[in-house]
């Protein structure tokens, strides 16, 4: 079998777990049918996609053997292309290029009279583009590999990245982790100082911190250069570039070696969904028309985001995309990709101004762009074909069924989707609702209602709730009491108590309930203070608020360390037991009058008592295993900023009285605003 087939197709399987697709099956065939011919024409035109996704090494500039550099360029609009830089005085005419096919553009430059390039390291390039209409355009190639700003300019340049001495990555990848306990995470805001911070920094103050932790896998974001720091890395310039702001390319070498050297693997949040409009150091009219690499207009602008968007239907773009995975994934070493926008890119409509209601017709018919999902699922289908560890995670808020099932099923292919439904929940509540009036089977109902057969990550906050104009869980509890009242060598004030109590328990119950994978946004293990706002003309270009305060956890005399420890200790237990891994959990109890949730999961029973003033002696809880249950993780223990009310060396024994729904029940002690996690000491839990 040809490497560019994917096995024939199974939408049998599908339609047994989802019969309410049944009507669309036709849909899916035809989406399958897309990418069959996308592959079969990949075969034939390129020599297969794996071919194909290694343009990275022939585009843009390529030293050879004998040290030529060899420049190569997609330009269709354009009439000339000329090559100048530091390496020739900036002259504009000297070094035109050759117009090839289909668009190509290409140049070679001999080495020097003592063979060594004619471009040396670390110096300025820049592609001239001539017009049809007569206009002389300066412009950074698309795959430029990197690009720096001097500190007063506003524009980026592009510098030939061609080291003498590049890093060699020596540990190999880490294995996809069965639990995915991810800490997403942002570089240049990883420091207490008002700065922005390096890679050196992450790599010798974070990856310690992550590691200790418990995670198991790091999401970075705003690697991919970006010239407007305070879009959060999500209005992409150079697609190939990591960002010079946070150091050298090297130096991001290095930060994933040495995360792989500790077990953990790294993800790339990868914009594939749209680029930024600057046209001097982006993509936008890189040959001087309003396509190239986007639909013209309007189908290539995002009104709301003020951005372009790409033709997925372009052989070029197609080239351009997966290749940018293929690079990520073999020159930095990065192990999968969460994918942002992917909402935008599924439908025509971008999802702007339309409220998906679940109705299974919203996900099929002329709303879905055809295109950008035949991209996805063509760019899932070749990231799992050579990479079969890859991750990759989608972010769509509408519901598209199969998202996360196999290309050859009819889905997209991606492992996981978010559950973005679970923060707005938890923000929604602690805006509205006063304690008593929680609705535990609200709760639990957005915790749990996710596709059968696709793995959900689950999070109580990520960088959406931390931005300026929100609040993050532990600010939304305890606001500005969070500056004068953290310290514990006093007593706790009942907001400051509240707070670090329903912080630890909304955090477990979301890891222990709401997905098969896990993610923290930097900072909010301890409960960060304060939200995240980058420096820009409405702040007085203030850093203060682009950074995270992890000296607040190193104090001992502050109550952010307990927090810490809550999240340290919480992912280390899922890492024995492996709730993550295991089916959805079987919920016994969900009790409205006494705030009280009851499941179990991966034969671990999780009690929550979320009332704020009544405790329960004696009260039943539902196991189906029995034996001799102790407990394994206690919110109320004095070392999380808890109260210390339970005894560990309690033995819960099980009697044979079966109980909602399962068939034994025990009898616990649960204190009011505590979460208990149970284990059973008669079984061996290596999963």
């Amino acid at each position: 079998m040809a490497e560019d087939n994917v096995s024939i197709p199974e939408f049998s399987c599908l339609l047994r777990m989802d019969p309410y697709l049944k009507p669309y099956e036709k849909d899916f065939e035809r989406r399958y049918e897309l990418l069959q011919k996308k592959l079969l024409q990949l075969e034939e035109a390129e020599g297969g996609f794996d071919q194909f996704t290694r343009s990275y090494k022939t585009f843009g500039v390529q030293r050879q053997p004998d040290n030529s550099l060899f420049f190569k360029e997609w330009a269709p609009a354009a009439e000339a292309l000329f090559l100048t830089g530091d390496f020739n005085g900036w002259d504009k005419f000297s070094h035109p290029y050759t117009k090839k096919d289909f668009g190509k553009w290409e140049l070679i430059l001999p080495p020097k009279h003592d063979k060594s390039p004619a471009v040396d390291h670390n110096t300025k390039l820049k592609v001239v583009v001539h017009t049809k209409e007569g206009e002389r355009l300066y412009r950074i190639s698309p795959w430029a590999k990197y690009v720096t700003r001097e500190e007063k300019s506003v524009i980026y340049d592009w510098v030939h990245w061609d080291p003498p001495q590049p890093y060699t990555q020596i540990h190999p990848r880490p294995k996809k982790p069965k639990s995915l306990r991810t800490y997403e995470a942002h570089v240049g805001i990883a420091s207490p100082e008002g700065k922005i911070a390096s890679y050196a920094n992450f790599t010798t103050n974070m990856l310690p911190r992550i590691k200790d932790l418990g995670y198991n896998c790091i999401q970075l974001m705003a690697i991919m250069e970006h010239a407007y720091y305070a879009s959060f890395g999500y209005q992409i310039t150079s697609f190939f570039a990591a960002s010079s702001r946070y150091g050298t390319p090297e130096e991001l070498k290095q930060l994933i070696d040495v995360a792989h050297s500790m077990g953990i693997v790294v993800l790339l949040d990868v914009v594939h969904s749209h680029a930024s409009k600057n046209t001097e150091d982006g993509l936008n009219k890189f040959d001087g028309s309003d396509s190239c690499f986007f639909h013209s207009p309007p189908r290539g602008e995002h009104s709301m985001w003020d951005s372009r968007l790409f033709n997925y239907s372009s052989w070029e773009v197609l080239r351009f995309l997966l290749s940018n995975l293929r690079w990520w994934m073999e020159e930095y070493g990065f192990d999968g990709f969460r994918f942002d926008g992917v909402t935008s890119m599924l439908y025509h409509h971008h999802g702007i101004g339309f409220g998906f209601s679940g109705d299974y017709s919203e996900y099929f018919g002329l709303q879905v762009d055809e295109d950008s999902l035949v991209y996805l699922m063509l760019a899932n289908h070749v990231v799992h074909t050579l990479y079969p560890d890859c991750i990759t995670i989608g972010e769509d808020v509408s519901g598209m069924p199969a998202l996360c099932r196999a290309v050859e099923e009819g889905g997209l292919g991606f492992d996981y989707r978010l559950a973005m439904a679970i923060p707005d929940k938890w923000i929604q509540i602690l805006k509205e609702l006063k304690d008593e009036d929680w609705n535990i089977g609200d709760i639990v109902h957005t915790l749990t209602n996710r596709r059968y057969g696709e793995k959900c990550i689950a999070y109580a906050e990520s960088h959406d709730q931390a931005l300026v104009g929100d609040k993050s869980l532990a600010f939304w509890l305890m606001d500005k009491e969070m500056y004068t009242n953290m310290s514990s060598l006093g007593p706790m004030t009942a907001i400051i108590d509240r707070g670090i109590q329903l912080h630890k328990m909304i955090r477990l119950l979301t890891h222990g309930l709401g997905g098969e994978g896990y993610l923290n946004f930097i900072g909010n293990e301890f409960g960060h203070p304060e939200w995240l706002d980058f420096p820009r003309v409405g702040n007085n270009q203030s850093y203060h608020y682009a950074r995270r305060q992890f000296n607040l956890v190193d104090m001992d005399h502050l109550r952010y360390g307990q927090l810490y420890a809550f999240d340290r200790d919480m992912n280390r237990t899922e890492d024995k037991y492996g709730w993550l891994a295991a089916s959805p959990a079987f919920i016994s109890a969900k009790h409205e009058e006494d705030k009280v949730i009851v499941f179990d999961r991966a034969n671990v029973v999780f009690i929550f008592n979320f009332h704020p003033s009544k405790s329960f002696q004696d009260y039943r809880v539902a196991v189906e295993v029995p034996g001799k249950y102790k407990i394994k993780l206690d919110s109320d223990e004095i070392l999380y900023g808890g109260h210390g009310r339970l005894d560990h060396n309690t033995e819960f024994f099980t009697e044979g009285q079966s109980f909602n729904g399962r068939s034994n029940s025990m009898r616990v002690y649960i204190p009011c605003r505590t979460a208990i996690v149970l284990a059973n000491e008669e079984i061996d839990y290596c999963y």
